[in-house]
């Protein structure tokens, strides 16, 4: 990756146009935009108390943790806040095919001078750690051990990271900036929606200056959403059909909660519900393909009925009209 062109954050953000909040400490972005800076969500929607929490990493060089289901947007409020800073982002997905190497470099064949030689090729790490760089962990529950204990090293705002293989001793930059999201806390998976998450050492969560919790939204504010992203909803009808998804989902979530079903619903699978309903123009259909076919089928029928008492459709007499068909 290449090095990112050198700037400082100088920039004063007034939070209250840009957030809709008011915080107690100064915000500075970059004046410029570089290659790194994701693209700003216009439809974006910013929960105030995530926003301030990430905010004060940006601001303070605090190391902030997102906690929360899937769906609620943990990664993509990090990158729409850089996004308003202007501040490079990169986003890490720890899957178990992360590796140690990934993250620090490995020793590399490169053509110098028509000849091919060994050079050492530093990962994302070292680059990031010495870059102006908010790096991101996605998944960060899921991450192999050995990948946890290199990311321990950095966790400290003043922590150097020592490439063993190089001898060199990094120091951060002062506007490197790292931050995680989690469907869990670090205490393994209680639920059973999240196979392949694992307990967190917790003198690493000790680690984490701040750590926030994202929850879903309220059905109002989900309706917003989905019909700022999926205009050719914005009318009477669309807002209608919208509002008895969001209901749909809701009773879903309800359901898990009280141990009814196992499979929840989260406001990106009902944004793909959406986008197949104009696809197909087939409400029930639509909601097949985005959720109903994925759960298991002894709890089917719990979820037929959670469709029916939103859109006032029963699905089983869809299914027996088809058979007489």
């Amino acid at each position: 990756m290449k090095k990112i062109i050198d700037q400082l954050p100088n920039k004063k953000i007034n939070t209250k146009e840009l957030f809709n909040i008011s915080c107690n400490f100064e915000v500075l972005g970059f004046q410029d935009k570089s290659d790194y800076v994701p693209e700003i969500d216009t439809s974006y929607l910013f929960d105030p108390d995530t926003t301030q929490s990430i905010l004060a990493g940006f601001a303070n060089n605090r190391r902030v943790l997102i906690q929360g289901y899937h769906g609620t947007g943990k990664s993509t409020h990090i990158e729409q806040v850089a996004a308003r800073l202007n501040w490079p982002c990169i986003r890490i997905n720890l899957d178990s095919h992360i590796s140690r190497i990934d993250l620090l470099g490995k020793d590399a064949i490169v053509l110098k001078e028509d000849k091919q030689v060994t050079e050492f090729q530093d990962g994302i790490l070292p680059w990031a750690y010495s870059n102006p760089v908010a790096l991101v962990f996605d998944e960060y529950d899921a991450g192999r051990p050995d990948v946890m204990f290199v990311i321990q090293r950095i966790l400290e705002t003043d922590g150097k990271l020592t490439l063993l293989d190089q001898s060199r001793v990094l120091k951060p930059n002062k506007y490197f900036r790292l931050f995680a999201t989690a469907n869990t806390v670090g205490l393994g998976d209680t639920s059973g929606l999240y196979h392949g998450t694992q307990q967190i050492n917790q003198g690493q969560m000790d680690r984490w200056n701040i750590i926030s919790t994202l929850n879903y939204l309220s059905n109002e504010e989900e309706e917003k959403i989905i019909l700022k992203k999926i205009k050719q909803l914005n009318n009477k009808e669309g807002k209608d059909t919208i509002k008895s998804m969001v209901s749909t989902a809701d009773l879903t979530r309800s359901g898990f909660v009280n141990g009814d079903i196992s499979t929840v619903m989260s406001p990106r699978t009902v944004l793909t519900w959406a986008e197949n309903y104009l696809l197909f123009n087939d409400i029930e259909y639509s909601f097949k393909l985005s959720f109903l076919n994925r759960c298991d089928e002894l709890e089917r029928t719990v979820i037929e009925e959670y469709f029916q008492r939103s859109f006032g459709i029963d699905m089983s007499d869809a299914k027996v009209a088809n058979v007489k068909e």
